[in-house]
């Protein structure tokens, strides 16, 4: 590799507004030398002579055309050449706080993932071979996506808790012949089955496969006589040396499936230089790191803000990542603050979902945990409601630490927007400003540009580094779902209003937009009303037909804890919709329920309760993803009494 380069906490300081202001004006007029100059904190084999050449019609996204780098390089390689070797790079928690917790400097990490490589070389891996991971929250799991990119592999991460079927799915789909998988992994006090899934999801698959089975829970497990490998028997005997395989800018980095409404799973695919800057970019802006702190992301290695916020962002930054195994419900609803106390957490990063959670079971788990070494707190998954945005910031955040919310997807990369510590003044409910490069706009469902104070459809007119290049052997598909809404431009499937001040405000999916009498409301704000009252942890709210207004409303309302009996407070949350939207916010049907159906990332699988709410119980489509399937009975059946 080249002379050794600053990792992006070294190059850059806090951004304050009057510098958010200049760059981000550079970064929209002239974007050839913004990025030119951000790529500078990235050592390349060969350093790139242009930023970007794109075009949304016809489709085609590529930076940094020519380089050549290697990820694996700049994330661990040079932070130990730079003379950080013994700087803490990973440390593991465990999914029970009776396990001890590990882990490792960047020297470590850089032995760790050449051993890694040198295995899977000699299972037959090459590059450009896909390489599916399907594996719990341990550090062999970041270990595993750098040993991809140093040999220039292309990691497929499955989520560890999806079923055989989605997993053999995926594998199909990009021909993957390699899998890298535990015995068995831990949630919330559970054995999670990854080698059994394993071997169910290879029944379905046709052609050989390499197994590659990781120790992690002493799991008593089936081995196929030359199919699987125990990787601590191979490691043993394999070099701890690996030289980095130099890719090409536009080479693919990693391929990540995202569902949509309709249609099997999409193969996202990210090329290397190009994400490379961005979550390098965006980890270093957006959380003001500064070197030696503790970050912690919250999320799975599975979706994407595990691999951008998880693992590369930190490491390209030389941060020290937290990898969390377990679920903040257990063995209760402290154990994040438990976490936080007992590493000294410095930023901390998790979704609404898990802060509502928590919050419905009171602030005293909270308060029984010393949190003074949290210096700023992240959203990231979904809009923050503004209650729990407080409750963030004054409970967790003790009232002195900035919360910033963050808005992207999995075909961005990386954060698109959000405010700046030190630049912004956050508003509770809404992601902010776009971030360098980004260039949103608001157009009406007939294309029509909205200028000013304005609400409409989200889409952005220019494309950024960490642009998802492709879908996985379906470009047309790529064009369409993303490109042909509104041509020449990438539509984000959001809906969105743009305040007096710039500020974005996310309304949700534009197919959550419910439209009553001919009014659109966002799903989100009716969603985000219901939350506002003290008894109400979590509501998701649909529509479904209605012979008059067109569409009605359809409200799933989780309880507190400390809430009495739903007599009466039905009644309650309708007067409350309407004082806070207007009468025609008012709901046509409230269901209480215990908990919502979700995805084991956490998401709200807001298909299915639009299907119950249509009465519509024999189409729900997979439910394998749902965390909790037997919710589905009490959902329905609460439906059919309403």
């Amino acid at each position: 590799m080249s002379s050794i380069k600053q990792a992006p906490s070294e190059a850059h300081e806090s951004c304050n507004a009057d510098e958010y202001v200049r760059l981000y004006h550079q970064s929209v007029t002239d974007p050839e030398t913004f990025w030119l100059d951000q790529a500078e904190q990235i050592d390349w084999e060969v350093s790139p002579a242009r930023a970007a050449s794109w075009s949304f019609d016809p489709v085609s996204v590529r930076w940094f055309e020519g380089a050549r780098l290697n990820l694996c390089f700049n994330a661990v390689d040079r932070h130990v050449a730079a003379g950080r070797g013994n700087d803490l790079a990973l440390i593991w928690e465990p999914d029970s706080p009776q396990t001890p917790s590990r882990s490792m400097s960047y020297v470590q990490l850089q032995s760790e993932v050449c051993r890694m490589a040198n295995v899977l070389h000699g299972l037959g891996v090459g590059r450009g071979d896909r390489v599916t991971l399907y594996l719990p929250m341990i550090l062999e799991a970041a270990v595993a996506m750098l040993a991809c990119a140093r040999i220039g592999a292309v990691h497929n991460i499955v989520f560890g808790g999806f079923s055989p079927e989605a997993l053999a799915g995926r594998m199909e789909d990009c021909s993957s012949r390699f899998v890298i998988c535990a015995d068995a992994g831990w949630r919330g006090g559970k054995s999670v089955p990854s080698k059994a899934n394993v071997d169910a999801a290879l029944e379905l698959i046709e052609g050989p496969v390499s197994v590659l089975v990781i120790r992690h829970s002493g799991t008593n497990i089936a081995m196929h006589e030359g199919r699987d490998h125990c990787y601590s028997k191979l490691a043993a005997g394999a070099s701890d040396q690996c030289p980095c395989e130099p890719m090409a800018a536009s080479d693919p980095l990693f391929i990540l499936y995202t569902s949509g409404s309709t249609g099997k799973p999409k193969g996202v695919v990210h090329a290397t230089g190009g994400y490379a800057v961005w979550v390098a970019t965006t980890f270093g802006y957006v959380f003001d790191y500064r070197q030696r702190e503790l970050f912690w992301c919250t999320a799975d290695i599975g979706w994407i803000t595990g691999h951008s916020y998880v693992v590369y962002g930190p490491l390209l930054n030389g941060a020290t990542s937290l990898i969390f195994e377990g679920v903040p419900s257990y063995p209760d609803y402290g154990r994040f603050w438990e976490i936080v106390a007992k590493h000294s957490v410095n930023i901390f990063y998790t979704a609404p979902t898990a802060l509502r959670s928590i919050r419905r079971e009171g602030d005293d788990l909270v308060r029984l945990n010393d949190r003074s070494s949290l210096r700023l707190l992240g959203s990231v998954g979904e809009p923050i409601d503004p209650d729990s945005w407080h409750w963030y910031h004054d409970v967790v955040g003790e009232g002195r630490c900035p919360v910033i919310d963050t808005w992207w997807q999995t075909e961005t990369g990386g954060v698109m927007i959000t405010t700046l510590p030190g630049a912004h003044q956050a508003k509770p409910g809404s992601a902010g400003l776009p971030f360098f490069g980004v260039q949103p706009q608001l157009v009406d469902n007939q294309g029509k540009v909205l200028d000013g104070i304005a609400e409409g459809n989200l889409c952005i007119t220019a494309s950024w580094p960490g642009q998802a290049v492709t879908v996985f052997g379906d470009h047309d598909r790529f064009e369409q779902t993303y490109f042909s809404t509104f041509p020449g431009k990438y539509f984000t499937g959001d809906g969105c209003r743009r305040d007096e001040d710039g500020y974005y405000w996310i309304t949700g999916r534009v197919d959550d937009v419910i439209n009553v009498s001919g009014h659109r409301i966002g799903t989100a704000e009716l969603e985000s009303t219901l939350i506002q009252h003290h008894h109400v942890s979590e509501a998701a709210v649909v529509g479904y037909p209605h012979d008059i207004k067109g569409q009605g409303i359809y409200c799933y309302v989780t309880l507190n804890a400390e809430a009495g009996p739903a007599e009466g407070l039905e009644r309650e949350l309708r007067a409350h919709l309407r004082s806070a939207i207007g009468p025609i916010a008012s709901p046509d049907h409230i269901q209480f329920t215990s908990a919502l159906p979700k995805t084991r990332s956490g998401k709200i699988m807001r298909r299915i309760l639009r299907k119950i709410a249509e009465n519509d119980y024999g189409a729900l489509g997979d439910t394998s993803t749902l965390a909790d399937v037997a919710i589905l009975d009490e959902l329905v059946s609460g439906r059919r009494q309403s």
